[in-house]
Order: C-alpha cells, then sequence, then structure tokens
C-alpha cells in the first residue's frame, strides 16, 4: 500500500495547557495562534499533508469550540482521496463518563474508530510543537528496521537537555534505556550518543549530544493495540518504558529546528525568532507549505510607520507608529505615536463598524487593538484586546503575577494582555 493508504495520523489535541495559561484561558494549545495568521495546529496537519498522509485524527477535550471552528473551515479534502481530519472529542460511553486520563488513554478509547479504516501503521503527534518533518522518512526507516515502534528524537547538546526525556541506542539506532528529565551530569553522559551515530548525522557539534525524545511515535496497528490492552494513561512515561525489552523500538534521528510551545516563554521566543532575516522556522518554503484558513483579507496598510523586523498578518492597519522585533496577526490595529518592541500582537477575530465603535467610545471603552501614544515592550497581546491611549507595559523589572485586574499578568517574565481583555487608557505597569 501507498503512504496514504497505509498510515493513519492521531493528533494530541492536548490537556489544559496550565503553562501556556492565560494563553489558554479560552482556547486549548493547539488552538493558539502561530506567526502571525497560523494556529499551533496547522502545523503537524500540514506536515502530515505534506508527507501525503491524509487520514488524520484530531484528539480533543478542553477548550476545544475555537479549535473545532478552525479546522472545520479549513480542511476540507476533495471526496476522491478519501482524505479527512476527524475531530473525535472526548465522550461519555457505557464503559465510563469520565474524559481522557491521558494521551495513552485517549488513544485507546479511539481505537475502535481506527479500525473502519485500512492501515498497518499508527503515527501518534503532539499537536503543540514547531517544526517540519517529512514522515516518510521516519515511516520507511521503521518499515526498513522492522521496527514495532519507532520515536522521533532530536540530538540536543548535553549541556541542553535538562527537563527533557532521553534515550539511550546503540549504533543502528535500536533502543536500549530511556531516563526521563535526568539531572545528574554522570547519567547524562551515560545517555550520550556515540562517535558512529554522529558519523551519521549531518550536522556536527562541538560538544556530545543526546537524543531527546519528541513525542513522535510510529506504531506497527498490532502492537499499538497490544501496547494499550492495559490501564496507563501516558505514552511517554509508562508506555513506551514498558515495551522496552519486549518489542523492537528504535529512535529516529531528527535534525531539523523544532520547539515544543509548551510554556509562555517559549512561545514567546519562538513567535519573534519568525521576524529575524534567517528565522530558525522556515514558513516560505515553497514544496512544503503550512497550510491554515483562507479567510479573504485585504492586503495590509501601514501609514507612515517605522517598521523593522517585523511580521504583520494580513487585513492590518497601522498608523504613524514604530515597531521592532515584533509579529502582528491578523486584523492588527495600532494607532499613530505608538511604539511596540519585541512584542507579539494576535490581531482580532473581526472588525468593529462604525456603529460599533461610536457605541464603545461612547461608554468609554477603548477601540479594538493599541490606542495612541502607547509604549509596550517584551508583551503578548492576545486577540481582541483594546489598550487605550498612552498605555506603557513592560514586564522589565516587575515579578511574575496579576496587574490592572487581571487585563495584564505576567508569567515567565513575559507580558501578556489576554484575550479580550480591556486595558484602560493611561494605565502603567
Amino acid at each position: 500500500m501507498t503512504t496514504q493508504k497505509r498510515v493513519l495520523a492521531v493528533i494530541m489535541g492536548g490537556g489544559r495547557g496550565t503553562r501556556l495559561h492565560p494563553l489558554t484561558s479560552e482556547r486549548c494549545k493547539p488552538a493558539v495562534p502561530l506567526a502571525g495568521k497560523y494556529r499551533l495546529v496547522d502545523i503537524p496537519i500540514s506536515n502530515c499533508i505534506n508527507s501525503d498522509i491524509n487520514r488524520i485524527f484530531l484528539l480533543t477535550q478542553f477548550q476545544t469550540a475555537s479549535l473545532h471552528r478552525h479546522v472545520q473551515t479549513t480542511y476540507n479534502f476533495d471526496p476522491f482521496g478519501g482524505g479527512f481530519v476527524d475531530i473525535l472529542a472526548a465522550e461519555q460511553t457505557e464503559k465510563g463518563s469520565d474524559w481522557y486520563q491521558g494521551t495513552a488513554d485517549a488513544v485507546r478509547r479511539n481505537l475502535l474508530h481506527f479500525r473502519s479504516f485500512p492501515h498497518d501503521i499508527v503515527m501518534i503527534l503532539s499537536g503543540d510543537q514547531l517544526y517540519r518533518m517529512d514522515f516518510r522518512e521516519i515511516i520507511a526507516q521503521h518499515i526498513e528496521r522492522g521496527a514495532d515502534v519507532t520515536i522521533a528524537a532530536v540530538p540536543f547538546p548535553v549541556s541542553k537537555v535538562e527537563g527533557l526525556g532521553l534515550m539511550q541506542v546503540h549504533d543502528d539506532l535500536s533502543i536500549v534505556r530511556f531516563v526521563e528529565k535526568p539531572k545528574d551530569p554522570a547519567v547524562i553522559a551515560d545517555l550520550a550518543i556515540s562517535p558512529a551515530i554522529e558519523a551519521t548525522l549531518r550536522t556536527q557539534a562541538p560538544e556530545k549530544r543526546c537524543l531527546a525524545n519528541m513525542g513522535i511515535y510510529v506504531f506497527n496497528r498490532s502492537v499499538l493495540a497490544e501496547a494499550l490492552d492495559n490501564t496507563m494513561t501516558d505514552f511517554g512515561r509508562e508506555v513506551i518504558p514498558g515495551l522496552l525489552g519486549n518489542k523492537k523500538l528504535y529512535a529516529y534521528a531528527f535534525e531539523g529546528y523544532w520547539e515544543d510551545i509548551g510554556t509562555v516563554r517559549a512561545f514567546y521566543e519562538a513567535n519573534l525568532a519568525l521576524a529575524q532575516p534567517l528565522p530558525p522556522f522556515n514558513f516560505f518554503e515553497p514544496k512544503a507549505p503550512i497550510y491554515t484558513q483562507d479567510r479573504y483579507l485585504p492586503a495590509s496598510k501601514l501609514n507612515k510607520c517605522a517598521i523593522d523586523h517585523v511580521v504583520i498578518g494580513d487585513g492590518s492597519i497601522l498608523t504613524d507608529s514604530s515597531l521592532r522585533h515584533c509579529v502582528l496577526g491578523i486584523r492588527s490595529f495600532i494607532d499613530e505615536g505608538t511604539v511596540l518592541e519585541d512584542t507579539v500582537v494576535m490581531g482580532s477575530d473581526y472588525y468593529e463598524t462604525p456603529e460599533q465603535l461610536a457605541e464603545n467610545i461612547a461608554k468609554g471603552k477603548p477601540r479594538l487593538g493599541v490606542g495612541k501614544n502607547c509604549r509596550i515592550n517584551g508583551a503578548i497581546i492576545d486577540k481582541n484586546t483594546r489598550i487605550g491611549d498612552g498605555c506603557v507595559l513592560s514586564a522589565a523589572g516587575k515579578e511574575d503575577g496579576v496587574y490592572v485586574n487581571g487585563a495584564v499578568i505576567i508569567r515567565d517574565g513575559v507580558l501578556v494582555v489576554p484575550k479580550n481583555a480591556v486595558v484602560p487608557a493611561g494605565t502603567h505597569v
């Protein structure tokens, strides 16, 4: 069978996303906006489509409305190719009324839905990572080695592996050991990949490296069913280590850019990196595009602005403002005299009509977007926010916490204005 007919992809829709709060206060992690016009879930779905995998299941549970709406309006396949993105939300059944208890539990409960489609292989993917991978390569290695399970892994320098799950492999990349988030330098050194494996990698590094688990798994169909015939709830901590010594487990060394968008700081830095002249992740790749919703918005309009290393989403309006190292989402509005630096603005879901604008002004409510003569530095401005004139917002020198009655939150050293928040004119944080 071809890749398209042989493989099913399963994308994990994420849990509560507590480490990414307040960006996840009204949405799940895969629905968080990214790079001006995308959402995080567009990354794994696009990787699947570009890898000739078009039968995709998306498992969801928390704050799913915006994710469902985005997927349903974006990914519509023609009826002849047999492709789909099928949303499988947590549901009550005769066997239980509780929600998914973890990644493995979510897949286990949906095995019956997968059986309706011919397949030999199941790929399990995260919905909140930024990377570009041709899955045909990991599948080809999986088949060539006769593996039961193949795990994608990133070579990380030993000095930067804190907080990552590491694996020890033989020279043929067969896995012999897992260690979850080791801290002992001696243990980390023992997990370093051998010179023989280093020699096979395209990139070379000045220090030793370990293979870190990316949370991307390729299972043979029968092995997946057997591995989930228990009460284990998590793949990385329970299921995969439990297969060690009983099944053929191999690592696949992935050498491209990969970022786990798990925290506010990680999200902030990954977005701002896209404004660099040569960003680590390239959205301008014609042979492997990242797909998203086609919104039919007008081109952005800039009037007398100073722009330096800025990504600007469609339908934005910027007037006599200064922006340095920023990412602006769709329908962003920046009024005159405002200065933004090192800031991510997610934009808006809609435009205000003249009548709505007049009504809001009469109520003393700022218009959508960022008002006049504001100074904002080191911030994330979520969607549909209203920031009044003359606001000064910066996390510099301030502790993490809640400010302006929740209209401003500082987390991981990043100032966040949550979705739909209103920051009164003249606010200083």
